[in-house]
């Protein structure tokens, strides 16, 4: 018992949990919103979500006994902000189903690795910068209309990039949180503790949707959250079988979907938090820390009404600078890793450019077009 409430494995899990949201659950109320989602559609999202990562998170971490932590996929989150603009809800809810299915499919048959084999990490890198790039722009149009607010908020940010890394961007937020706050930015009349519903959508599929949303969702959840989630774990001496944490993954955002749960992976940044020597000296009781991060995740689920109310109560520029600073550092190393290699480099600028861009063809959005051009310059070049 003293193993199972210990209180190392304990602050792992909540530090986890408070680093992956505070950076991330605001693209994910961007990305609801994308798709005309109202507050209790919303806190369904957030519910989905929540119940997702305990159950895969808790669940795989006991079966495996290695700390294996989910996460929705936050570049997904981004893609889906972008690219579900005008998309109708049902529509939405159908390319989720389409790219958790991809995932399954690829777990149950090993496909995991062969795919990301005909898809160049330069290419999925500039991918995911170009997916990313409109969240770091929003970043400096918030500091154009909110100085002291969003100049605060940086300043921080990078004071804490420097002196405790971890803890950058929840310092940064809560700096945000207190300023806004002191300015009379928070209007959190309407926010009340309230447990989350869940809200089925029956979906409906179009081709042009699971082309233009579902398959870029299913690329980018792969090559830019499965891939690092996994190398983590090797990183840290786990050799847990990639396959079955794949297909569980899958099979929860099939199940899901229709309440709003988009895309589950491994994580790969908080995750290191409960691989740490500080969530416990012996590497084989780490996977404590997951659970109790999952147990965390459980809570944030139920109560999806009231972080979607929070979040509706904040000032918008807030929002887009807590995105933004989180996201910096994934757009700097994407586009590191992008630009890399020499012989690919113009393939992955056409990909990174064309997906910035925002442009569309027949109903298909950037993302899509981006990969398959730069997939076509890379394979004229040779």
């Amino acid at each position: 018992m003293r193993r199972l409430f210990s209180i190392s494995h304990l602050t792992a899990g909540f530090i986890a949990v408070l680093v992956g949201y505070t950076s991330s659950a605001a693209i994910v109320f961007q990305a609801a919103s994308a798709a005309g989602a109202g507050a209790e559609l919303i806190g369904s999202w957030l519910w989905a979500l929540g119940i997702g990562m305990f159950a895969t998170s808790v669940g795989l971490s006991l079966w495996f006994k290695a700390p294996v932590l989910t996460a929705w996929s936050t570049p997904g989150a981004a893609l889906l902000a972008v690219g579900l603009t005008g998309v109708p809800m049902s529509e939405a809810i159908g390319a989720f189903l389409f790219a958790s299915a991809l995932i399954v499919v690829c777990g149950v048959f090993g496909l995991f690795e062969a795919i990301m084999r005909h898809v160049p990490k330069s290419l999925a890198a500039a991918l995911l910068a170009g997916v990313l790039a409109r969240f770091g722009m929003a970043l400096f149009t918030a500091l154009g209309s909110e100085l002291l607010l969003v100049g605060a908020m940086f300043a921080v940010y990078f004071a804490g990039r420097r002196w405790l890394p971890r803890y950058a961007v929840p310092l940064a937020f809560l700096v945000g949180l207190l300023l806004a706050a002191g300015g009379g930015m928070i209007h959190g009349e309407a926010v009340s503790l309230t447990l989350a519903l869940p809200v089925w959508t029956t979906p409906t599929f179009s081709l042009t949707t699971l082309i233009g949303v579902g398959l870029p969702l299913f690329i980018v959840t792969m090559a830019s959250q499965n891939v690092p989630g996994l190398a983590v774990l090797r990183a840290n001496g786990y050799q847990t079988p990639a396959s079955p944490l794949i297909t569980w993954t899958g099979v929860t955002g099939l199940l899901l979907a229709p309440f709003g749960g988009f895309a589950f992976n491994l994580a790969a940044i908080t995750a290191a938090i409960c691989m740490s020597p500080a969530a416990d000296p012996d590497p084989a009781q780490r996977y404590r820390a997951a659970i109790w991060a999952g147990v965390f995740y459980l809570f944030t689920g139920l109560f999806g009404a009231t972080v979607a109310a929070l979040f509706g109560a904040l000032p918008a520029a807030l929002i887009a600078a807590i995105a933004g600073l989180a996201l910096l550092g994934t757009i700097g190393n994407s586009l590191g890793a992008a630009l890399a290699d020499e012989r690919e480099r113009e393939a992955a600028l056409v990909t990174f450019l064309a997906t910035a861009s925002g442009m569309s063809l027949f109903g298909i959005g950037s993302a899509f077009w981006g990969l398959l051009l730069g997939i076509v310059v890379l394979k004229s070049a040779r």
